[in-house]
Order: structure tokens, then sequence, then C-alpha cells
């Protein structure tokens, strides 16, 4: 599965988007042979299994030029990157605790041209500042999320200004049931978007 899948999901993207796109494998196959950023046995699924994932973001909320999101836990820059190819009017702040996950996170943001992201190694906690939308693809727990950002949102209980949009699979009623009771929350399964099995029992958990 290439980089054209993007194309097909996403017809709306320009020609230079597209090029983005499918300049991502390249750039990763290059790191990955120096630091293990992605799983090699996911090499080959890579614009199902990362680049796609990530986009069922955008599926659910388009993000809106000027909005400053923040992406916890970004490791090689998934959801981040993707989604800053997308919305190249919108910023990204892309943290992570360690180093050289960051490291190919600025060299991949350099090498596409991406004008609208800043990565930085944190962690999230000390990250100053309030944010629109904050991202994550299974970092941790749904409650642990909540608790690390809760304070990092600049506008709270509201389902139109953003909150936090993460990526989550399997089984998370319970950890649905754990979030404190000040959040709101919706769960749609990307299978509402994409065909492909992968994404069975993928969604995209809103917590406003």
């Amino acid at each position: 599965m290439d980089y054209t899948i993007v194309k097909k999901y996403f017809p709306e993207i320009t020609d230079n988007q597209l090029i983005q796109f499918q300049s991502l494998l390249p750039l990763y196959e290059d790191w990955n042979s120096k630091i293990n950023v992605i799983s090699r046995k996911d090499m080959d699924s890579f614009y199902e299994h990362h680049v796609l994932h990530s986009l069922a973001i955008a599926k659910y909320f388009p993000l809106l030029p000027g909005m400053q999101v923040m992406d916890v836990g970004t490791g090689g820059g998934f959801p981040g990157i993707p989604l800053a190819i997308m919305f190249p009017q919108t910023d990204f702040l892309l943290v992570d605790s360690i180093g050289k996950k960051i490291k190919v996170v600025q060299a991949v943001t350099e090498s596409l041209g991406l004008t609208n992201v800043t990565a930085v190694q944190e962690r999230v906690e000390k990250i100053k500042g309030k944010f629109d939308v904050i991202t994550s693809r299974a970092v941790t727990r749904l409650p642990e999320i909540a608790g690390w950002v809760s304070n990092k949102l600049r506008i709270y209980n509201d389902i139109e200004a953003g909150g936090i949009l993460y990526l989550k699979g399997g089984d998370i009623e319970q950890e649905l049931r754990d979030v404190p009771k000040n959040w709101k929350r919706k769960t749609t399964s990307i299978t509402k978007w994409y065909a492909e099995p992968y994404f069975v029992e993928k969604y995209v958990v809103h917590l406003y």
C-alpha cells in the first residue's frame, strides 16, 4: 500500500501535499536505518498504520487556520507531521521527552519544508502556554492524558473549540469510565471513514 491511499481518502489535497506525503516513506526509511523510530515490521504498512491512522483526526475534526495544536508524545512525529501536511495554516508543537525522536521529527520537518511545525524535547507537564487542540496516539491511558493536559487547553467543555483528540485502539470502555466526570467525551470508530481491516477497533476519542 503506497502513498496514493492518502489521495484516495483525501481527494482534495494539493499536488504539493501529495508530494510531501510521498516523501515521508523514504525519509523515515532512512532515519529508521539509524534510529529505531518505527517498528521495522511496520514499515511495510507505513501509509496505512501511521499516515492514514494519524489523518483519522482530520476526518473527525478539520483543524482551522490559526489554531494552535500540541501533539503529546509525538515519537517519530505521529499524528503531528501528517496533520501538519494536511493543515498548513495550523500551528503545531510536537513534544516528546526522548531527544533522538525529536531529532528525527526536526529533520523530517525540515526536509518537507514544513514551516508550521516546532518540535521540542520536553515533558508535557513542563510545556507553557495554551492550545486549541491536543493530539496524541496511544501514549498512555485516557485518564492520564486528561490529567497531563487539563490546564493546557484554551477553551474547555466546548466540542467545537477542540479539546483532546486521541487515537486509541482496543477495549477502551474502562478507560473512558476512569476519565474524571468533568470531561465530556465522544468516541468514533475509524471504520466510519476507512475500509481497511486494520482500523477495526481503532477509535478517535474526543475529550473536551
